[in-house]
């Protein structure tokens, strides 16, 4: 039910994930984040079993800190991908896998991103753009039609909008919002939620929806 997306630029990432928890047929709560902070430049979004996810990814992030306060440096993206690959693989092969699939965005140094996509089987691959969920029945041939690897920001957050339309138009499940995030060689930049006016459709209001989630705003 969940969705993933990530978009790479020239020198920078952005990675976007549905703001819905849900049991079953059941929605639990519509300001869930599934996006964790590995580094000053470096994110991992994750889909998945709700226990399963909180686990997974701080199991990384506090290992990722751990390896930096005792070697006195950071994991880059791809040495970061490769352990978390390790961990989803070694959990594989017990009794307790993760079901859990995320995307891993980064920024070197230099300014070269980096985008990985990695599923439950711990399979992972370096990509310019991917999707994780139903909804990337959608996105996928989106972003394959209307992709550049020159695109600015500005370009990479409407292609982004314009994913995020295609499953909320045609999706049968209500992802109502998406937290959004850039990352460049200047850390990580909260781009809020988009929808930021909290529309599922075009004319119909969030209040319509989740009304508690305007009380709390």
């Amino acid at each position: 039910m969940e969705c993933l997306i990530g978009i790479t630029g020239k020198d920078f990432v952005v990675v976007a994930s549905d703001n819905l928890s849900a049991h079953s047929i059941i929605a639990i709560k519509h300001d869930a984040q599934k996006q964790f902070e590995l580094g000053d430049k470096m994110i991992m979004a994750v889909s998945g079993d709700a226990g399963d996810m909180t686990n997974y990814a701080e199991y990384i992030q506090k290992n990722l800190k751990l390896y930096e306060m005792v070697h006195g440096y950071k994991l880059t993206p791809n040495a970061a991908a490769n352990f978390s690959r390790k961990v989803m693989a070694q959990a594989l092969r017990s009794r307790g896998p993760y079901m859990v699939n995320l995307l891993l965005a980064g920024v070197e140094d230099d300014g070269t991103p980096s985008l990985y996509f990695m599923d439950y089987l711990a399979a992972m691959t370096k990509e310019k753009f991917a999707a994780h969920g139903y909804g990337s029945f959608f996105i996928l041939s989106t972003l394959d039609r209307y992709y550049r690897e020159d695109m600015t920001k500005d370009e990479a957050v409407d292609l982004l909008k314009t994913c995020i339309r295609e499953v909320q138009s045609r999706f049968i499940v209500n992802l109502n919002a998406f937290s959004v995030k850039i990352i460049d060689k200047d850390g990580i930049k909260e781009l809020g939620d988009i929808p930021n006016s909290g529309t599922v459709h075009k004319d119909v209001p969030k209040e319509a929806i989740h009304p508690e989630l305007i009380a709390r705003a």
